[in-house]
Parts: structure tokens; C-alpha cells; sequence
């Protein structure tokens, strides 16, 4: 399932929704639950963990069909 690059993409979904949240909540009222390192490591870890499902279905895809031709 690893291989197949969606648990990379549901970790980066759920920490760009703490990201997002954090951001609302401090948008709404001004009160946050992560400080601004933890937010930026929260955000970069969000986008490694993108990159990491997009190339390993990218992978998965030329590997089921190495001509490239549907």
C-alpha cells in the first residue's frame, strides 16, 4: 500500500490540515496552537510528504505501463 503512494498523501493531508486549522483558529479569534517554527516544520513536512505520494504514483503508473500508451 506504501508503494502505491496514498498513505504519503494522507499524512500530508492531515498535517496540511493542522497547518490549515492552525491558521483558521489564529485567523478567527488570534489564539494558536502551534508556534511559528512548529507551523513551518508542520507545512514543510506536509509538502515532503506530498512530493513523496505524487512520484511514488508517478513511479506506479510507468511501471504498469512502461510505453506510456493507454
Amino acid at each position: 500500500m506504501f508503494r502505491s503512494g496514498i498513505i504519503p498523501l494522507l499524512i500530508a493531508l492531515a498535517l496540511f490540515s493542522i497547518f490549515f486549522g492552525n491558521v483558521a483558529i489564529g485567523a478567527a479569534d488570534g489564539q494558536v496552537f502551534l508556534t511559528d517554527v512548529q507551523e513551518m516544520l508542520t507545512l514543510f513536512a506536509s509538502a515532503l510528504f506530498f512530493v513523496m505520494g505524487v512520484l511514488l504514483r508517478e513511479a506506479k503508473a510507468k511501471s504498469e505501463n512502461p510505453d506510456g500508451i493507454k
